[in-house]
């Protein structure tokens, strides 16, 4: 069974702070970022049990009320976006790749969660708004017809409005490579 996975994204810093703080005493979750973020905004992305995250998520929004800006709740979660937020990504060998980069967080997680569980693809690398203006993305890699298939599903699970641009490399270049993780 795949854990859950919640976003809470306000637009005060400090009430991001204590909607972070709620979550975590409202339930068993394990915060995987508690930041502020530009322009001004604030996530809490946490993850655990289904029922946990659940229960943590919807404090997490009643307190954040009218500072909402976004929100997800993911039940079952691909192990692999799981293990992208809290690990560094390990170099493997790159047959293609895709870059698939959205507007909003939440269909950021929503769409590399799809593209993880449409086919053979690993995730070399996802963003969350540091440094892009609020924005997300990610890499993925794998034989060319398992990236196509993935960002088909990736895009296929997310309103049109939040993506920025999906690309694909066939054969990209190992000095290029080199600097995506």
């Amino acid at each position: 069974m795949y854990p859950a996975l919640a976003l809470i994204e306000v637009n005060s810093i400090a009430i991001g702070m204590v909607v972070s703080d709620a979550c975590v005493k409202k339930a068993a979750v394990d915060l995987l970022q508690s930041r502020p973020i530009a322009p001004g905004r604030y996530i809490t992305l946490f993850w655990g049990d289904v029922g946990e995250v659940e229960e943590a998520f919807l404090e997490g929004t009643r307190i954040a009320q009218d500072t909402l800006v976004g929100q997800l709740f993911l039940p079952g979660a691909h192990d692999s976006l799981i293990e992208a937020l809290v690990a560094v990504a390990q170099p493997t060998p790159v047959d293609s790749i895709a870059i698939v980069e959205l507007y909003t967080l939440s269909a950021t997680l929503l769409s590399a969660d799809a593209a993880l569980k449409a086919a053979d693809v690993q995730l070399l690398e996802m963003r969350l708004a540091a440094g892009i203006d609020g924005k997300g993305y990610f890499v993925l890699t794998g034989e060319l017809y398992d990236v196509e298939a993935a960002v088909e599903a990736a895009t296929e699970a997310i309103e049109p409005a939040t993506l920025v641009r999906t690309e694909t490399i066939a054969a990209p270049s190992p000095d290029f490579t080199d600097f995506i993780w």
